[in-house]
């Protein structure tokens, strides 16, 4: 996988994503936020984390500081193309992420969170 996808900061304050594969395993790490002006971004990153097959998807997101509500809908449209006994795995999401999924989608086994 080679994502590499940045939007600048712009006048005004617009939100920054840069999504990059991360070196110790498969998965991509997100430093920024994830909201309107970044969700293309997002979308294409965990698209392609779901064409590319691998069991386990691995997304670190100690690094971003918000993911709206589009963003996690963005996060859990993907986990349910994944076909059975495959998963994503999100290390440190913001705590804005944890309590959207525990609040809409509680069932979703596809995504593990993971605090540490």
């Amino acid at each position: 996988m080679t994502i590499q996808y940045r939007v600048p900061s712009g006048s005004g304050g617009a939100a920054e994503l840069t999504v990059a594969p991360l070196a110790e395993r498969f998965g991509v790490r997100a430093v920024g936020e994830v909201g309107l002006a970044t969700r293309g971004i997002w979308e294409r990153a965990l698209e392609e984390v779901v064409r590319d097959g691998r069991a386990v998807c691995h997304l670190e997101l100690a690094a971003v500081t918000f993911v709206d509500v589009a963003g996690a809908g963005v996060l859990v449209d993907a986990a349910r193309r994944l076909p059975a006994g495959r998963r994503i795995v999100v290390h440190r999401p913001p705590p804005a992420l944890c309590r959207t999924l525990e609040l809409f989608w509680p069932d979703l086994s596809a995504i593990e969170v993971a605090m540490s």
